[in-house]
Parts: structure tokens; sequence; C-alpha cells
């Protein structure tokens, strides 16, 4: 029996393409997801940003339990998925991100690098372990793997 999740993907309309397979790739470890984003499937016709916040992405985001931001070259850039993130923060949802491929170099969205209980790779495993809250570090962009405590080594000046 699967595992069955609501969760809002936070991503750029360029990106769109990349949500069934960020889909597909959640359902490999076992976990069937319901996602509660906008995308071109389920366009909206609304301009006031206003409007799209309060009644159109805020419930959205209530509704699921994680927000999972799609870090691509251009998520950082993005207005819309650092006000999405700050919000769900605000509502106490679990904030993950994950790499797609072939951009492990982008940049993180400044609310996810303040908030995010995990940033994981383009691995099956690692998302669904995410998504579940049973990491909460980040991977190392370039391999995808878990970063080691060799990552954060503080480099110590001499005060006297």
């Amino acid at each position: 029996m699967s595992d069955k999740k609501n969760i809002f993907i936070s991503h750029v309309h360029e990106d769109d393409a990349l949500l069934p397979k960020l889909k597909d790739l959640i359902s490999k470890a076992g976990m069937v997801v319901r996602d509660g984003s906008i995308n071109s499937d389920k366009p909206n016709t609304a301009s006031n940003e206003d409007y799209i916040k309060r009644e159109i992405l805020a419930p959205r985001i209530q509704w699921a339990s994680t927000l999972v931001v799609l870090i691509t070259h251009d998520t950082a850039q993005s207005d819309w998925v650092n006000w999405e993130i700050k919000y769900a923060i605000e509502e106490g949802k679990n904030v993950i991100g994950v790499y797609a491929q072939g951009a492990t170099d982008a940049d993180i969205p400044e609310e996810l690098g303040k908030h995010a209980a995990a940033i994981v790779g383009w691995q099956s495993e690692r998302v669904v372990d995410a998504i579940n809250g049973n990491i909460t570090g980040w991977d190392d962009p370039a391999t995808g793997s878990p970063r080691t405590s060799g990552d954060w080594t503080v480099k110590r000046y001499d005060c006297g």
C-alpha cells in the first residue's frame, strides 16, 4: 500500500514540464502525491496579486502538509516562490527543496535558505524521506548525497 500526501509544489511556470517528472520520481519510492500547485494544467486568469495570494495560493498551501520547492536556475529570482515559502512557514508547514536534474548549481531562493527543513537531490528515496520529515539537512548539490560534517568546518581566528 502506498503512502499518500497532499503537497504543494512551488515552482516557476517555465518549469511546468518538470512537475510530472517530479511526481513520477516520488511515486517510484512508493508515495502518491496530490499536488495543489497552479500550473498550465490548472491555470488561473486572475491578475490581482493580493487576490491570487489570498484566494488561490493560500488555501492550496493550507491544504498541503508539505511545500516542495522545485529548484532550477530560475527559482531563486521568483518573488512568487519566495512568498509561497514564507507563507508555508507561517502556516507551520514542512518546507523542503529538491534540486532539478541539471540544476545543482542553481541558487537557492532566499526564503528557502532561511527556512528549509531539508534540501535534497533528484533521488526518489531522499525526496520521500524529506517529505516525511525524516531528513533535516541539506544534500551536497554537486553530488546529491548528504553533506558531511566536514562541509561546515568553522574557521578559527586568534583574537589576541
